[in-house]
Order: C-alpha cells, then sequence, then structure tokens
C-alpha cells in the first residue's frame, strides 16, 4: 500500500470523527467509520513499512487528532460559521390610547387561530378563540391581554 493512500485513509478517517463529534448529532456512524479507516491506515503502515514507520504514524496520527480537535473546538473557529444576524423584531406592544375593547378592524392575513390584523391604522397580530377568520374580513377586539388582542367576527 502507498504512503499517500495510507496519509489519505488517515486524514479522511480524521474527517469522519471531526464531522462525528461536531456535526453530526449523536448516532454513532461517521465516528465509527472515521476509528475504522485510522485503525486502517496505521495498521497498513506497519504492515508494509516496519514497526518504526507504524510507530511514527501512530504517534503521528494521535498528534494530529489532538491538534485538529483543539482548532475545530476553539471559540474562534465557530465564529466564522456562525450566523451573526441579529433578531431586531418586537413583541406585539399593545398601546392602550391606541387600541381598546370594541375597536374594530379588519384582518390582513387569515386568522388561524393567529394572523395580522389593522386595527385604528396599526398593524398587530391578534388572535381569536380558536375561530378561523378569512382575509379581508371585519373583526372587533373581544379582549387586551397584556401584549395579546383577542377578535371576533364582527356580526
Amino acid at each position: 500500500m502507498h504512503w499517500l493512500l495510507i496519509a489519505t485513509l488517515i486524514l479522511i478517517g480524521l474527517l469522519f470523527l471531526v464531522l462525528e463529534i461536531l456535526v453530526i448529532p449523536g448516532a454513532g456512524f461517521a465516528g465509527i467509520v472515521g476509528f475504522i479507516l485510522i485503525t486502517i491506515g496505521v495498521w497498513q503502515s506497519y504492515a508494509v513499512y516496519g514497526a518504526m514507520t507504524g510507530h511514527l504514524v501512530l504517534g503521528g496520527t494521535f498528534l494530529l487528532t489532538i491538534v485538529t480537535l483543539a482548532l475545530s473546538l476553539r471559540g474562534g473557529t465557530w465564529r466564522k460559521l456562525m450566523l451573526s444576524t441579529e433578531i431586531d423584531s418586537k413583541v406585539n406592544l399593545v398601546d392602550s390610547e391606541k387600541i381598546k375593547v370594541g375597536d374594530t378592524g379588519k384582518t390582513i392575513s387569515r386568522l388561524a387561530p393567529m394572523g395580522k390584523a389593522l386595527i385604528n391604522g396599526e398593524f398587530y397580530e391578534v388572535r381569536t378563540d380558536g375561530e378561523f377568520i378569512d382575509q379581508h374580513t371585519d373583526i372587533v377586539v373581544e379582549k387586551i391581554e397584556v401584549n395579546k388582542i383577542n377578535v371576533k367576527r364582527k356580526d
């Protein structure tokens, strides 16, 4: 077996181990495949090139595994891969001056049982008590709880 094939087996095995630890949750298949590939690579180095080369390959593989895992687990490595967007949305802020029980409006989306509605010129996320209300239907505010607006179909 050529030394390039041995090195390839070890590197692919190491890649599978890193994938098992960092990316693929739980199953263990990638880790087992990685361990088997590394073991075959080291075993072939002993079989083809002798004990001295086999020991060197085994030690080098061990050090390479430790260094690769250390670099992979560092925070800086993950910052490059992380999603860095921020959530700038806000909770449905209900201003008691702008909306009151009994106000009327129109649904913008289908309420199933939650959706968007236009009440007094403002857009709000509203909900019903389980009733489905189609888009562009007239509604009336039934009750307001903290940040939740309950509506019903206007009779």
